[in-house]
């Protein structure tokens, strides 16, 4: 008989090695997944890990595509970790970074075809006061009634993506679209635009504001006093009150924080490689980001690996989808195999196995 003994401290090795051994797995798994597919799972795996990165024939597209994809993924993930490490779960990022965008892209439409310099940096400002108003909602609901942030987040996504769907046939509708649903293209408007800063690269404003994240998430969690009040409320609430920490505060930290970095994210991605607010604008980062900061260990430098890691899945996933028939939602599978098999693997940070004797009859 086996049975699962809790350690008295967590295991630094197995804390270490699980996100490693959750990739491997999450290969090995998804391999299989893609042999019942009928596709080679060789090829599958080389397609999406290694050709984008070091194949001559899709590099020079896929490298500079790999900070386009990993710059909202990181500054969600940034700001979704500072809550997870408090134990406040904003499960709700999708819908602040749509909220974000819609703030964004409104604010520099009111003046359009102005080609002021102030536009762009006021569409920043919107976009995370618009993500940070929407996650104040479940902040005010759990300090003031609560209520589970939760659910609360949750249900608010599906709340935003009606709010999309609405402004994108009514109040933001390109009036020169001939009825399409859709808002002017920003990326084309140039004091909108969120262009790349060094061509060729990927690099733009919302990779910059990525790491610029993870150096002041960093600072904040092993330098400051609000980090450290952080953390200890999430690995010992009662010590956290006891030692004068106010929950609220927390929450409302946390969760603002949170709202504000992602609703710059959905800006950034809305005046650049989307351009356009239009009803399918989402694309699935809010949730995703969730697994690239369990992926990351909430750790700032861990996020910034672990998003650039999911970054190379999507373009990769792509990839694999053109030149091997790969269905899309088994990439979506096999990218949500990471977070399944690292939460798997993580319960020996906490735990040991331990054989017992069977007990006689």
């Amino acid at each position: 008989m086996i049975r699962l003994e809790k350690r008295r401290q967590p295991s630094t090795f197995w804390s270490a090695m699980a996100p490693l051994l959750a990739v491997l797995l999450t290969m090995i798994v998804g391999g299989a997944m893609f042999a019942a597919l009928g596709v080679d799972p060789v090829a599958a795996i080389r397609t999406i890990f290694w050709d984008p990165l070091f194949n001559p024939q899709f590099a020079s597209y896929s490298r500079p595509q790999l900070l386009v994809k990993a710059g909202p993924l990181i500054l969600i993930a940034i700001g979704l970790s500072l809550g997870f490490r408090a134990g406040v779960w904003n499960i709700g990022a999708e819908g602040q970074y749509i909220m974000g965008a819609i703030c964004g892209a409104g604010a520099g439409l009111i003046f359009y075809p102005s080609e002021s310099v102030l536009i762009f940096p006021l569409m920043v400002i919107a976009g995370g006061l618009g993500g940070w108003a929407w996650a104040m909602i479940p902040a005010l609901f759990k300090t003031r009634f609560g209520t589970n942030e939760i659910l609360v987040s949750l249900m608010l996504v599906y709340v935003a993506e009606s709010i999309l769907a609405s402004v994108s046939s009514g109040l933001l509708r390109n009036p020169e679209g001939m009825g399409f649903p859709g808002s002017r293209n920003l990326a084309q408007w140039d004091a909108s635009a969120n262009r790349e800063l060094i061509s060729g690269t990927g690099m733009h404003w919302g990779v910059v504001a990525a790491f610029i994240a993870v150096i002041l998430a960093y600072v904040l969690l092993s330098r400051h006093i609000l980090g450290f009040q952080v953390r200890l409320s999430g690995a010992a609430p009662k010590a956290a009150r006891l030692a004068g920490v106010s929950p609220a505060r927390i929450v409302i930290f946390c969760l603002g924080t949170a709202g504000a970095l992602v609703g710059a994210a959905g800006l950034f991605e809305v005046a650049g490689p989307a351009g356009q607010i239009s009803i399918d604008f989402n694309s699935g980062y809010g949730f995703t980001a969730i697994i690239v900061a369990f992926l990351g260990r909430l750790h700032p430098v861990g996020i910034l690996f672990a998003g650039l890691l999911m970054a190379l899945t999507y373009i990769g996933g792509e990839l694999a989808q053109l030149m091997l028939g790969v269905p899309g939602a088994s990439i979506q599978l096999f990218q949500g195999m990471l977070l399944f098999f690292l939460l798997g693997v993580d319960v020996f940070t906490h735990y040991r196995l331990r054989p017992t004797a069977r007990e006689a009859a």
